[in-house]
């Protein structure tokens, strides 16, 4: 009696145990999953470096909202980023480079007045350029642009240095939800992420949550604006500074 006592006993603390494991808070289960950049900056550099390289999603800090970021030329890491936000295929995918004197390996900038570029970036502008032959084709296959920022983020560029490749970047949100300022406003998404680097709360401020102002800069001495963005008034301000007239 005493034995199958004991037996009944160890079923139902197995069954709590696995029920537990099953239902438990996301963050319990992905703690390991949770890098303080702030603590361990150069660490969490190399990890997100090792993770990308492997084909893996991950959500990071930007200067304007959190991100979700794999191998741009990785068409299979490309696919995973899709599926992860939800997003509607047909709908590009913007790429992050560590540098402005790096800009022109993805996208055509021959057009542009000398110094534009540098005077709108690194910051919180996305420029549309016309893509170059250098960019993988499974990236924005329909598309013969590409959206290009370079964020005035140290955390963010570093990664992108030591990749020596460009990230594709997107907003860490479900497709058509507000952007994030904070890991907690994406909880959802943690259990389908490789990482979550985790750089406390970008800004409490509505203007930072529009994400990055972006620009279709590829007509010679036109700009048009195809989202305002947090840094509008600024980035025209530039812009007419080098002659751009808005289309």
């Amino acid at each position: 009696m005493l034995y199958l006592n004991l037996k009944y006993f160890k079923h139902w603390i197995y069954k709590i145990e696995f029920l537990y494991n099953r239902f438990k808070h996301p963050k319990q289960i992905l703690m390991n999953k949770l890098i303080d950049i702030k603590k361990y900056e150069q660490q969490a550099v190399s990890l997100a470096v090792q993770l990308i390289n492997d084909g893996s999603v991950v959500a990071l800090p930007t200067d304007t909202v959190y991100g979700l970021a794999t191998d741009a030329q990785n068409p299979s890491a490309i696919g995973k980023l899709y599926n992860i936000k939800g997003r509607n295929l047909q709908k590009p995918i913007a790429i992050c480079t560590h540098h402005v004197n790096d800009i022109g390996n993805w996208g055509e900038v021959g057009h542009l007045p000398y110094g534009l570029l540098d005077s709108l970036l690194p910051g919180p502008v996305t420029v549309i350029l016309q893509r170059t032959p250098s960019l993988n084709l499974a990236l924005n296959p329909e598309e013969s642009n590409i959206a290009i920022r370079v964020p005035n983020s140290g955390f963010v560029c570093n990664i992108v240095s030591d990749l020596k490749k460009p990230i594709a970047l997107t907003s860490a949100n479900e497709s058509n939800k507000p952007s994030t300022l904070k890991p907690i406003e994406f909880l959802i998404l943690w259990p389908k992420l490789d990482a979550i680097f985790d750089g406390g709360t970008i800004s409490s401020s509505l203007e930072s949550r529009q994400g990055s102002t972006i620009i279709d800069l590829t007509i010679n001495n036109r700009f048009r604006v195809i989202r305002t963005g947090s840094a509008l008034l600024n980035t025209i301000q530039k812009l007419r500074q080098f002659g751009l007239k808005e289309l």
